[in-house]
């Protein structure tokens, strides 16, 4: 936690990707369209789960759920039909406009450029319609893709230090954040976004959360290492950004969780080539310090 006085990093890294009059007349970039990303992460060699389409009126006004909350230990797990209300509001589509160069699938919370970079995981137990395991979310198909069976919520635990609202969560989100999704259009600024948009998709969650009745706790503090194995992702592309733990429950998950072996699962590329800007990552470096 000392190194959190270091604010060196953080300056040089502002200062870089600052715009200015002359940095914006002097930049060539460009938008070329033909490499646009996908703006979904797609694993085709594991089947989809359909979720329920149809979300049930919670009573609750949207500025009731923003400004209350739940006490701490609160009882509450959700179904599926709760996650499935929770992953649609936050990060499902909610719109599609076709173009003449393609088509925009806009989601329940915004994002700069409308170009959504930040992916949705579930770490649960057994829950009501729900094996425990490891979930992605797939928007394009609102579906969940089981990457692991089994519950490793004592996995998340143990990232944490022993964080309670984890340790007693039935369902946790696990927000990652995609760098080229994002860089195509602002190249080494992008890590700034990783912080906006995330931001405005947990706001949505949370109000989402305690519309259903269920206490949430966001967790930035983690082993990264830990929770980006469990994941299975890339960190050179993508990367665990934040922790959402949903519900309670009184019963603590099994102490020991199945074994973290390497996932290697294929995923469909963002697009035919991809720029690095190792500026973000190393910015994200500094940050795990």
């Amino acid at each position: 936690m000392a190194d959190n006085g270091n604010t060196q990093a953080a300056w040089s890294y502002h200062n870089a990707t600052k715009h200015s009059y002359a940095s914006i007349r002097a930049n060539q970039h460009f938008l070329d369209f033909a490499n646009q990303p996908l703006p979904f992460k797609i694993y085709p060699t594991v089947e989809p789960s359909r979720l329920p389409d149809e979300l049930r009126q919670t009573g609750v006004a949207a500025l009731s759920a923003i400004a209350e909350s739940l006490p701490a230990h609160a009882n509450a797990a959700p179904d599926l039909r709760s996650v499935a209300q929770l992953l649609y509001l936050s990060a499902g589509i909610t719109r599609q406009r076709k173009y003449s160069g393609g088509e925009i699938y806009f989601r329940a919370a915004a994002c700069t450029g409308a170009l959504y970079e930040v992916e949705l995981y579930l770490v649960c137990g057994d829950l009501a319609d729900l094996q425990a395991g490891v979930y992605h979310f797939a928007a394009a198909e609102f579906a969940l893709r089981q990457l692991r069976a089994g519950d490793y919520r004592s996995v998340l635990v143990e990232a944490t230090g022993g964080e309670s609202a984890i340790a007693h969560a039935p369902l946790t989100v696990v927000c990652t954040c995609t760098y080229w999704r994002n860089a195509w259009k602002y190249q080494a600024r992008t890590y700034r976004h990783f912080g906006w948009d995330n931001g405005t998709l947990l706001a949505n969650l949370l109000a989402v959360g305690t519309s259903l009745g269920m206490p949430a706790k966001v967790v930035c503090g983690f082993v990264d290492a830990t929770v980006n194995n469990l994941m299975g992702v890339d960190t050179q592309r993508e990367v665990a950004f934040s922790i959402v733990a949903l519900g309670y429950g009184s019963t603590l998950p099994p102490t020991t969780a199945p074994g973290i072996s390497p996932l290697r699962l294929e995923t469909v590329p963002l697009s035919r080539s991809e720029v690095d800007y190792p500026l973000m990552r190393e910015m994200h470096a500094q940050r795990l310090r």
